[in-house]
């Protein structure tokens, strides 16, 4: 079985978020672990960008040893206007660092993948109907995501699942995704 990392990007305990993870789990099995940024203590803000060093919270670290020992992750979390909530912002921010994420190459514009050699996916929810956010809203924020962030740093992105129009849905509604991620997570985990 995949060792497979779930990170939820939900800062509100006790989310649909929360929900997706643990179905997600579920399905993958005992190789799965969770990471509920609600529940880590860390400074979402990079201060000085790239200039000086921040001193990286506990929980931070552990957070780098659980994806570098990871060969999947996946990411859990609501779009808000149009993009991540800013905690899942500030995590990437704070944990993709130069030396961990990637490596710029010196004197060259390229830089070395860090991640690779790992797969991922999204599972995100929004307010607004799935085809309204890819048709009109071109998907940027997952969009961006993917390509700027985990292409960059050497992921193999195999989708995005998306759940639509969270404000008008109902029980049966949710427990119908949360039977779709606990397949899908069956079928990675293999």
């Amino acid at each position: 079985m995949k060792k497979i990392l779930i990170i939820n990007g939900n800062p509100r305990k006790d989310s649909f978020s929360d929900a997706i993870a643990l179905r997600y789990k579920n399905g993958a099995g005992d190789s799965c672990k969770i990471l509920n940024l609600h529940e880590l203590n860390f400074d979402p803000v990079l201060h000085t960008g790239y200039k000086s060093q921040q001193n990286m919270e506990q929980d931070l670290i552990q957070a780098q040893q659980l994806i570098s020992e990871a060969e999947h992750i996946v990411w859990v979390f609501p779009i808000w206007w149009g993009e991540m909530p800013a905690l899942l912002k500030g995590f990437i921010d704070r944990v993709f660092l130069p030396g961990f994420a990637f490596k710029y190459k010196k004197d060259s514009p390229m830089w070395d993948k860090l991640l690779k050699g790992r797969s991922t996916e999204l599972i995100v929810t929004m307010d607004a109907p799935v085809w309204h956010h890819v048709l009109f809203n071109r998907s940027h924020g997952t969009k961006a995501f993917k390509k700027f962030t985990l292409e960059f740093c050497g992921f193999r992105f195999l989708g995005t699942t998306r759940m639509g129009s969270m404000r008008f849905s109902n029980e049966q509604m949710r427990e119908l995704f949360l039977n779709k991620v606990q397949t899908l997570a069956r079928k990675r985990s293999a």
